[in-house]
C-alpha cells in the first residue's frame, strides 16, 4: 500500500496526550452543537445505552435553547461525565455485571472505571497513566468526549487494552516529539477505526485488498441493516473511532476509516445486538493485542473503508455507480500486483 492509498491522519487531540493537557474554554462547554446529532444514524445503533443517551443529550440541547436554563446548563460542570456515569451503571444493571475495569499495567492492580472531570488530571501527567493508574477517565463537556465515552460504554475491554499498551510504550519510549508506531497505531485506530465482522471471509479478504466490488457491492444482500437485523446477514461494520463519530455528524463521501476484520462464524448475527457488541469487544480485544505486539505494527496495518460505502449506511450507496469515483474508492498497491 503506498501512502496515497491512505487517508491522512486524522486530527489527534493533543489534549489527550502525555503533559499537553491544558485546554482552552471553549473546549470544555456544553452548547449548540449537540443538538446536530442525529441520534437515528446508522453508525450510532450499536452504542451500548443509547436510548439513555440519546434521550439525556437531547434534554440538555433543549435546556440549551431556553433562555430560562441557558445558564444552569453553562454553569453545570461536568454534565458529559455526569450522563455517561450514569449511562455506564444503568448498563452495569442491565447485564447484572459490575462496572468495567481497567486492564493491569506495571504492577498496577485494576480499577473501575468512571468518568471525572478533566480538571482532575493532574498537569503534566499523561492521559492514559492517568486512566490506567485510578480508573478515572478525564472528560470534557464536548462531543470528542461525548463519543469518546460512548466507546468506552460500548467497547470497555478494547478500550483497556489499547490503553494499556499506551502506558507500557510511555514507559519504555517516554514523551517525546514522535508517539512511535505502536501508539500511532493505537491513535488512528481510536480516533479513526472500524470494525468489519464477517463470517464470509471473502468479504474481509476483498476489503484488504481494495475489491470494492467484491467486498461492498456484489454481496449487498449479505451486510446487515443497522435499524433491521437479520440473523442470515454475514457482513456488519461498527465504528470504533470516536473521532469518526464526530466527523460522521457531517457526512461526506470522503470520509475514510482505519479498519480491522474480525471473522467470526454464523451464529454471531444470530445473537441480539447487545450480545453481539460484547461478544465483539473480547475478539477486537484480543485482535489488537495480537496486532500490537507485532515488531513490524504500523498504522498501514489497518485497512482504508471509505465509511459511506458500507451497505445500509448511506442511502445513495444502493446505486453501483457510488462506487465508481475513484478518488474515493481507490484501487491500492494490492489490488494492482
Amino acid at each position: 500500500m503506498t501512502a496515497t492509498d491512505l487517508p491522512a491522519k486524522p486530527e489527534l487531540d493533543i489534549h489527550r496526550d502525555t503533559a499537553f493537557n491544558e485546554r482552552s474554554v471553549c473546549d470544555s462547554r456544553f452548547d449548540d452543537s449537540f443538538a446536530a446529532i442525529d441520534w437515528q444514524a446508522p453508525w450510532l445503533c450499536h452504542l451500548h445505552q443509547l436510548a439513555y443517551l440519546s434521550k439525556s443529550i437531547t434534554q440538555l440541547s433543549v435546556l440549551q435553547t431556553d433562555t430560562a436554563n441557558v445558564d444552569k446548563v453553562e454553569n453545570t460542570p461536568d454534565i458529559i461525565a455526569k450522563v455517561l456515569n450514569s449511562a455506564l451503571q444503568k448498563h452495569a444493571d442491565a447485564l447484572q455485571q459490575s462496572l468495567p475495569q481497567t486492564k493491569p499495567a506495571l504492577n498496577n492492580q485494576a480499577h473501575t472505571l468512571q468518568f471525572v472531570s478533566q480538571k482532575a488530571l493532574p498537569a503534566g501527567e499523561a492521559y492514559e497513566n492517568f486512566i490506567g493508574t485510578t480508573g478515572n477517565i478525564p472528560t470534557r463537556d464536548n462531543l470528542h468526549d461525548l463519543f469518546n465515552g460512548s466507546i468506552w460504554l460500548t467497547f470497555p475491554k478494547t478500550k483497556a487494552l489499547l490503553n494499556y499498551y499506551h502506558m507500557l510504550e510511555i514507559k519504555e519510549q517516554g514523551i517525546g516529539a514522535s508517539r512511535g508506531r505502536v501508539r500511532d497505531t493505537i491513535t488512528v485506530f481510536d480516533e479513526n477505526g472500524a470494525i468489519l465482522v464477517t463470517a464470509e471471509s471473502s468479504i474481509g479478504e476483498a476489503l484488504i485488498d481494495f475489491k470494492w466490488q467484491a467486498s461492498l457491492v456484489a454481496p449487498r444482500d449479505k451486510w446487515d441493516n443497522p435499524k433491521q437485523l437479520n440473523k442470515q446477514a454475514q457482513a456488519a461494520v461498527y465504528i470504533f473511532g470516536h473521532a469518526l463519530l464526530e466527523k460522521l455528524l457531517y457526512p461526506r463521501k470522503a470520509l475514510c476509516a482505519h479498519s480491522i476484520v474480525i471473522n467470526v462464524t454464523q451464529d454471531f448475527f444470530a445473537l441480539s445486538l447487545s450480545e453481539r457488541i460484547s461478544h465483539l469487544d473480547q475478539k477486537v480485544a484480543d485482535y489488537m493485542d495480537a496486532l500490537l505486539s507485532q515488531p513490524d505494527v504500523t498504522p498501514r496495518k489497518l485497512s482504508p473503508l471509505p465509511i459511506l460505502g458500507v451497505p445500509h449506511y448511506w442511502a445513495e450507496n444502493v446505486q453501483p455507480s457510488f462506487y465508481d469515483d475513484s478518488h474515493v474508492f481507490r484501487s491500492g498497491r494490492r489490488s494492482q500486483s
